[in-house]
C-alpha cells in the first residue's frame, strides 16, 4: 500500500500539527410531533462539510450558488491542500468531512489508493469533464485547472522570459522566487511535472540557486512578493492568481514557457466516511454542472469542462504543456519534494 496521502507534506517536516476542533451547528428540533419526526434528522445534522483549497472567492461563490439552489447549508474549511491533508489526518478517528477540495489531483489521487475516497461514477455531467484530470472509476473529478508559468513584474521587466533557462541569467539575480511546496500543492505538481519531462530540469534548478532563487512561503506569498517589487518573477506562478491581480490593476503578467509547463488539475472527491452520502453527490453534481464550471471560469481557472468559454485569460489549447500522467504521482513527488529540500534547504 502507498504511503497516506499526508506524508507527501509531512515528511518534509513542514506543515506544523494543527490542534482541530471543527464547531458543527447541532441543536436538534426540539418539537416532536410524532414518532416518525423524532426518528428523522434534525436539519442541523444534515449541514454539509468540505474542505476546500480554495481559490477562497470561487469557494465562497461555489458555496453561497449551491445553498441557494438546494437548500443544503454547507460549512466550509479552506486551506492549502496540505492543511487539509494533515486535519483530515488529525480526524481520522472521528471524521468530520463530507467533500474534499484539494489543488493536487496527484494528493487526491493519493487519497484514493489510500481508501479515504468513495466513487461517484453516475456523476451528473461526468462525461464532460476532461478525463485526463479524473478517475475513471469516479472517486474524484478535475472540476478546474491551473496553469503555473512565470509570473513577473511589468514595471521591474525590460524582456519577459520566454523560457525555464533564462531566470538563470543574470538579469534575474536575487530577483527570483518559488512557492514552497511543502506549503503549495500545486508547486508539487510543477516539480514532478517539469522534472518527469525535461531530462536538465534538475540542473537548471541548480543554476536558479546559484542565482539566488528564494523558496517564499505559499502561493500567495511568492506572487505578492513580484507584486511588490520585492522579487521580478516567480517560478510556478498559479496562472489565476497572477490573472486576478493584472484584473485589479497590479502590475503583474504571467508567460508560459515555449517548451511547457505544467497544468496542475483541482479535484473534488466525497471521503468514505462522509456522513451526508447525497448532499455531497449534489455538491460534486453542482460542480460540475455548467452553472459550476462558469464559476470556476469566473475565477480565471482552466474548467474541467472544455465546452466552458474562459474570459481574459489563456485557453488550454493556447497553453504550451509537458506530457504529465497524474496516476501514481504521489510517492514520486514524495521523492521529488525530498530531493528539491535537499537543494535548497
Amino acid at each position: 500500500m502507498k504511503k497516506r496521502s499526508l506524508g507527501l507534506f509531512a515528511t518534509a517536516g513542514i506543515l506544523l500539527t494543527l490542534a482541530l476542533a471543527l464547531a458543527l451547528a447541532g441543536c436538534g428540533n426540539k418539537t416532536v410531533e410524532s414518532d416518525k419526526e423524532s426518528s428523522a434528522k434534525p436539519k442541523e445534522e444534515q449541514t454539509l462539510t468540505v474542505y476546500s483549497a480554495g481559490p477562497d472567492g470561487l469557494a465562497a461563490n461555489i458555496q453561497q450558488a449551491f445553498e441557494e439552489k438546494t437548500g443544503i447549508k454547507v460549512e466550509m474549511f479552506q486551506g492549502t491542500t496540505g492543511k487539509i491533508l494533515s486535519r483530515l489526518e488529525a480526524e481520522k478517528n472521528n471524521p468530520v468531512a463530507d467533500v474534499v477540495v484539494l489543488a493536487s489531483v496527484a494528493s487526491m489521487d493519493g487519497l484514493k489508493e489510500t481508501d479515504q475516497l468513495q466513487s461517484y461514477k453516475e456523476a451528473a455531467n461526468a462525461k464532460k469533464i476532461n478525463s485526463d484530470w479524473s478517475d475513471a472509476k469516479g472517486y474524484y473529478y478535475g472540476y478546474s485547472a491551473s496553469a503555473l508559468g512565470i509570473a513577473y513584474n511589468t514595471k521591474n521587466t525590460q524582456q519577459a522570459p520566454a523560457e525555464w533557462t533564462d531566470l538563470a541569467k543574470a538579469e534575474w539575480q536575487n530577483k527570483i522566487n518559488i512557492p514552497d511546496p511543502s506549503l503549495s500543492g500545486s508547486a508539487v505538481d510543477f516539480l514532478y511535472g517539469y522534472t518527469e519531462a525535461e531530462k536538465m530540469a534538475w540542473a537548471t534548478m541548480e543554476k536558479w540557486k546559484e542565482n539566488g532563487l528564494q523558496v517564499n512561503g505559499a502561493n500567495k506569498e511568492a506572487l505578492d512578493a513580484v507584486i511588490t517589487g520585492d522579487k521580478n518573477a516567480t517560478i510556478s506562478g498559479v496562472d489565476y492568481m497572477a490573472y486576478k491581480a493584472k484584473a485589479d490593476g497590479e502590475p503583474v503578467e504571467i508567460v508560459y514557457p515555449k517548451s511547457g509547463t505544467v497544468v496542475s488539475p483541482r479535484a473534488v472527491g466525497i471521503l468514505k466516511d462522509a456522513k451526508n452520502v447525497d448532499s455531497a453527490k449534489a455538491y460534486v453534481d453542482f460542480l460540475l454542472s455548467d452553472e459550476g464550471q462558469k464559476l470556476v471560469a469566473n475565477a480565471y481557472l482552466l474548467p474541467g469542462n472544455k465546452d466552458i468559454p474562459v474570459k481574459d485569460r489563456a485557453a488550454l489549447d493556447e497553453i504550451p504543456q509537458l506530457n504529465v500522467d497524474w496516476k501514481g504521482a504521489e510517492a514520486k513527488q514524495l521523492e521529488v519534494l525530498t530531493k528539491f529540500n535537499g537543494i535548497f534547504r
